[in-house]
């Protein structure tokens, strides 16, 4: 009986310890200024700036580089983020989608995918 016991209580614990490391909590906190550098497979560059404003998961903020000034919405789980823009060309809409891996407190690489248009890569650095 004793052995029953403690098993049940090992297993409950584990399941704990389990359910504590896939905490979705952010790893960093994305607020702030970041340069970034993007290199597009088509030939294309652009060094345009972020400002961010994280609260949990959600994330806000602004774009300013070759296509223009526009606000920025986004998610933040764990070390992945997912943030982007709409802007128009010539009337018709377009969406820029950032999708990258949070590295440290200071950097974050990933792709760009614009619909109807290029994708790329990019490295952030915070300012």
């Amino acid at each position: 009986m004793r052995k029953l016991i403690l098993s049940a209580v090992l297993l409950a614990l584990a399941g704990v310890v389990t359910g504590a490391a896939r905490s979705t909590a952010p790893v960093v906190d994305l607020t702030g200024t970041w340069a970034f550098i993007v290199d597009l497979e088509a030939g294309g560059h652009g060094e345009p700036t972020f400002v961010f404003k994280q609260e949990k998961e959600v994330l806000t903020g602004s774009y300013d580089g070759p296509l223009g000034k526009h606000q920025v919405t986004g998610t933040v789980k764990d070390n992945k983020a997912v943030f982007g823009f709409d802007f128009p060309i010539e009337d018709v809409k377009h969406k820029a989608t950032y999708t990258g891996t949070i590295e440290d407190a200071t950097k974050m690489s990933g792709t760009l995918e614009i619909s109807e248009g290029p994708k790329g890569k990019w490295t952030a650095t915070r300012k």
